[in-house]
């Protein structure tokens, strides 16, 4: 079995580190040439386009950044799905829409092969240590032949059901990560104003029911005021909410907490804070205050 991966981006590149320090057949194609021949002397082979690597491996795995990209690299004339051979399995870890994720398993049906949305959690730390939250839709068939190279990648691998559940489960994960981002900010803004000390809240928090991730990841963010040049930037998450926002007019949800926190990182995104680190959504917060 061989795998090929797309996207050295700040999720790939630890992704495709630790199929290859683990021992996969692994193939890489990336727009960025210097990345294609650092893999190569880690060990990888390189591919010169997606055709060239799809002809060569079993699996393919991609994780790109917006929706756009997705849909052209998968299913674009010249993309992983256009150039499938039968049998073959095509994985998405992207965060994109259900819509996307439910048309390339189509689409890799029609030609014979296997999709799978498996969107990942954990950030570029979790990426680089192997130990990603993996939510995975399609068929357990498909599952089964890219398990091996999930479990190389992820500390929690789940089959969460048919095509599009992995994606559905990624925005639901989304949607608490953007609610909680903006309920530790308020917090750590109350914090601020009633003169308690940030990180000493958030050992308290650890241990009482007010405690999320959110809180003690953003807890030593906030105190230093640490904002700028993030590996978790208010772009991510702006496009994650906006998907969520969208799918929530589509089913006639009211998804009221995620539209606001939508709309806050959209404040930032107009500000120009594209690169800020998520916790900066405090600076809207105090923006907005007295």
């Amino acid at each position: 079995m061989s795998v090929g991966f797309v996207g050295l981006g700040n999720m790939g590149q630890g992704m495709a580190d630790n199929l290859l320090s683990k021992g996969a057949d692994l193939t890489v194609f990336t727009r960025t040439q210097s990345k294609i021949e650092a893999m190569i002397d880690k060990g990888a082979k390189g591919a010169a386009s997606i055709s060239d690597l799809t002809s060569k491996v079993d699996v393919v795995l991609v994780c790109l950044p917006d929706v756009k990209t997705s849909r052209d690299l998968l299913l674009g004339d010249d993309g992983v799905i256009k150039n499938m051979q039968s049998g073959q399995v095509a994985v998405d870890h992207s965060t994109v829409d259900i819509a996307t994720s439910r048309a390339c398993s189509e689409a890799a049906e029609s030609v014979g092969g296997h999709f799978l949305d498996a969107p990942i959690s954990g950030g570029p730390g979790g990426a680089a240590d192997g130990t990603l939250s993996i939510m995975v839709g399609g068929s357990e068939h498909a599952f089964e032949i890219a398990h091996e190279y999930f479990a190389k990648m992820g500390a929690n691998v789940k089959l969460m059901g048919p095509s599009g559940a992995g994606t559905a489960m990624k925005l639901i994960n989304q949607l608490l990560v953007g609610v909680n981002t903006v309920a530790a900010a308020e917090a750590f803004a109350l914090a601020n104003s009633a003169g308690v000390d940030i990180k000493v809240a958030a050992d308290l928090l650890a241990v009482s029911w007010g405690g999320s991730t959110m809180v003690g990841r953003s807890a030593p963010i906030t105190a230093e005021r640490d904002f700028e040049n993030s590996a978790a930037p208010v772009r991510n998450l702006d496009k994650d909410m906006g998907i969520i926002k969208q799918l929530a007019s589509d089913e006639g949800l009211a998804l009221d907490l995620a539209v606001q926190v939508q709309r806050m990182f959209a404040e930032m995104i107009a500000q120009g804070k594209n690169e800020h680190d998520i916790a900066a959504v405090l600076e809207i917060i105090e923006e907005r205050s007295n």
